[in-house]
């Protein structure tokens, strides 16, 4: 997979923008800062050197100065109260209390639970209509267009331990915390994908728990979320895979809609081969990675709590010819 930008500096929606601005003050005041001390340093280090003959007599001494005093707190005091400001000012943009959904306000609510280690996006509603459907992992959203605004708002939840949502060309870090319920937004008029991190250690797997999220063109995102409504397809090639399936402890953490399926524990598997990875971003979706996942999980993933059930090669065929079927 071709490597992406993770830089906060290439903002693609207003709440990164803020965060960028932030940032970018911060750091021009301190790389002030930085260079009026360190030079005053040098200045000194140079004038007060060592000289010879200086061993005879003592060099002058300066005593207080009330106008340095002075100045030396109140410029740290000005400069606190700028930065205060304008933190106070980027966050203001960037949490801002999701609207009740209505038709016309083109807004997407999604709620967003974190896992060890994998992504649940619930699709709440689009434009005041109500979605209800489930994915994970790589979260679709509409882009905006012309006068045209589409934002987006996640809930944010736990379901185990504490996480953090980051996607820093969308939005700054939010945590997800057992208990308790966070929120975030964003919208962008830019197409494409867009990647992010975990961003709070979670355990063993933290750094493979990776966010992926495809902005679409509206048309394209409307025929999506038509096509994730469905439940799964029956297909008959596919009646005595989907029988393997249904008869494995799967069916236990997993769901497939339209099926006897109806774990909530693990990945929703309705449309599992419309995903482009495995795993939480963390290998591509194809045949031959999808057989390793379900041979043994634990070589793609280490600590995962998949286990690996050790099925025989005929079952594995069926299954996996089953799962395939699953667009």
């Amino acid at each position: 997979m071709e490597p992406q930008n993770l830089s906060i500096f290439a903002p693609a929606s207003p709440p990164a923008e803020s965060i960028r601005t932030l940032s970018v003050l911060v750091f021009v005041i301190t790389g002030l800062i930085f260079v009026v001390v360190e030079g005053i340093l040098i200045v000194l280090i140079v004038r007060s050197r060592r000289r010879v003959g200086d061993e005879t007599q003592e060099p002058p001494q300066i005593y207080g100065s009330k106008p340095i005093e002075i100045a030396w707190t109140a410029a740290p005091l000005l400069i606190v109260l700028v930065l205060a400001l304008v933190s106070a000012r980027s966050l203001w943009e960037v949490r801002v209390d999701p609207p009740r959904p209505h038709e016309g306000s083109g807004a997407l609510f999604v709620t967003v639970i974190g896992h060890q280690w994998w992504w649940e996006y619930r699709y709440e509603t689009y434009d005041g209509k109500t979605l209800g459907f489930i994915a994970a992992n790589e979260l679709h959203v509409p882009a905006s267009d012309g006068d045209i605004v589409r934002p987006v708002y996640l809930t944010l939840e736990s379901a185990d331990v504490c996480h953090s949502f980051w996607v820093p060309r969308l939005g700054g870090k939010t945590d997800l915390i057992p208990g308790r319920v966070t929120s975030m937004w964003f919208q962008t008029r830019e197409r494409g994908l867009f990647v992010g991190q975990c961003a709070e250690y979670c355990g063993t797997q933290h750094a493979n728990m990776l966010i992926r999220v495809v902005v679409d063109a509206p048309a394209d995102f409307a025929r999506w979320v038509e096509a994730q409504q469905q439940p799964a397809q029956e297909e008959p090639a596919a009646s005595e895979g989907k029988a393997a399936f249904l008869a494995q402890s799967c069916v236990n953490c997993h769901r497939v809609r339209g099926t006897t399926a109806n774990g909530s524990y693990a990945p929703d598997l309705t449309h599992l081969m419309s995903r482009d990875t495995l795993a939480a971003g963390m290998v591509p979706n194809t045949p031959k990675e999808l057989r390793r996942w379900v041979e043994n999980p634990q070589d793609v993933k280490p600590g995962c709590l998949m286990p690996a059930f050790r099925l025989d090669e005929r079952k594995k065929k069926l299954i996996l010819d089953y799962l395939q079927t699953l667009r």
